[in-house]
């Protein structure tokens, strides 16, 4: 009875005291925001994308350069006259400096600027819809995590109930057998069911313990043994959810069609920019500077210069070994296979859209059909402990009353558990899972 006791005090363990945060689903969710490191890189790449989108980047505006410079000569000159005579000189210096400001610009490219622009502008905004995404996916997980940790503490309280059915009928046993109405085998038998019930209770505590590293490891908390403690007891599915409703959200709203449908404005705007080279090309250039040269020989010892130079330069290239003609040919190609890979998503979302309504309805009946189940089977069990206890039950009887009301909230906690879980899934293939932030509030 010791040993006995002693695993009850075990199982029955309350968590070191201490200051532990209560947790609701949309505290996990602002703390995950802030804190999760694949959320925090992924918007460091959304501002890449920002920092990129600018007009100089897609060349509108000019070149600015300032240079300067110095170099020298060192000479032996041989000279013949035209009469016949040669003049050598040995060891003749010459050096210039210079300074110069010089302005480059172009200013028609054949609208290839105005393409590369506008590319820059749609890859940030598919940089914004790559941050969505990945939020609408941890949200996802990390809904997903916070019910599955409020269905396995469902589940240990249901254990832990079953064992102190299971406490309950040995303590009965116990006193019959000592009193001689019982035997030693129904002892034993009770004895083993109860360490049978307490083992699940032990191994339900480590499926509780890993949901509750996961969720903390999705909200990146410092400590990832933190003892949080989540605000819901209970899932409760939303049983109002509309399928048509949902899929006009799905075409206008989920993040791989929206990402699908940019990548292809994209292909569009590289087949401009390859377009853009059968155009001519304008380019405009100044320059602003001051030059000085010193002659060790000649008549002329300094000579200084300062001034603006200026020009304009039209072009067109000519031919380039049909390059122009394939790049075009590949790019329409590129734009027919982003249409069918967009076609092609929208056909996959259809689908799974099918399939998790077909599993969330289902679901939602069982759901309903489980919890009748349930009233009966804790009927039953009452029924059956009120017979054991006048001797009218046997103990195998009365553990399979037992098992079945064990089974019966286990079918409930599934059911509710996926119907919650398609829930989601539904949510974040409309585009409408970050409706599940403030819902809870």
């Amino acid at each position: 009875m010791k040993r006995i006791l002693l695993l009850i005090c075990i199982v029955f363990a309350v968590v070191p005291a201490g200051a532990q945060r209560v947790f609701s689903l949309d505290d996990c969710i602002q703390t995950g925001l802030e804190r999760n490191y694949s959320i925090r890189i992924i918007r460091n790449e959304q501002q890449i994308s920002d920092n990129n989108a600018t007009p100089g980047n897609a060349g509108y505006l000019p070149t600015v350069d300032l240079s300067s410079g110095f170099s020298g000569t060192l000479n032996n000159n041989n000279s013949k006259l035209s009469d016949g005579t040669t003049e050598k000189t040995n060891g003749v210096h010459n050096e210039t400096a210079d300074v110069g400001l010089n302005v480059n610009w172009t200013v028609f490219d054949g609208l290839g600027i105005q393409a590369t622009y506008d590319k820059l502008r749609e890859l940030q905004n598919l940089g914004e819809l790559n941050t969505r995404m990945t939020i609408e996916d941890f949200v996802a997980d990390l809904s997903s995590e916070y019910y599955n940790l409020i269905r396995q503490k469902i589940r240990l309280r249901n254990l832990r109930s079953t064992l102190e059915l299971s406490r309950e009928r040995l303590r009965i046993v116990e006193e019959r057998y000592y009193i001689g109405s019982m035997s030693r085998l129904d002892l034993q038998q009770a004895q083993v069911d109860f360490n049978a019930d307490s083992s699940n209770v032990l191994n339900q505590l480590e499926q509780v313990h890993t949901s509750r590293i996961r969720l903390n490891r999705l909200m990146a908390l410092e400590d990832v043994e933190e003892q949080v403690q989540i605000k819901d007891s209970l899932i409760t599915p939303n049983p109002f959810l509309d399928e048509v409703e949902l899929w006009k959200s799905t075409l206008t709203s989920n993040s791989s069609l929206l990402i699908a449908k940019k990548n292809q404005v994209i292909s569009e705007l590289d087949y401009k920019k390859i377009k853009s080279r059968n155009y001519p090309y304008v380019k405009l250039n100044a320059g602003y500077g001051y030059t000085a040269n010193w002659y060790e020989v000649g008549t002329t010892d300094l000579q200084r210069r300062l001034g603006l130079n200026y020009g304009v330069t039209v072009g067109i290239n000519v031919f380039d070994g049909f390059n122009r003609k394939r790049e075009q040919r590949n790019a329409r190609i590129q734009i027919q296979n982003q249409e069918l890979r967009t076609q092609e998503l929208e056909l996959g979302l259809r689908a799974d859209m099918s399939n998790f309504w077909m599993a969330y309805r289902n679901n939602l009946d069982l759901w309903s059909l489980e919890k009748e189940n349930l009233v009966a089977a804790q009927e039953n069990y009452r029924i059956a402990i009120d017979r054991y206890k006048l001797g009218d039950l046997s103990g195998i009887e009365l553990r399979e009353a037992q098992n079945s009301l064990l089974e019966a909230e286990e079918r409930q906690s599934i059911a509710e558990y996926s119907t919650k879980i398609c829930e989601i899934s539904l949510l974040q293939l409309s585009g409408k899972i970050m409706d599940m932030f403030h819902e809870n509030d």
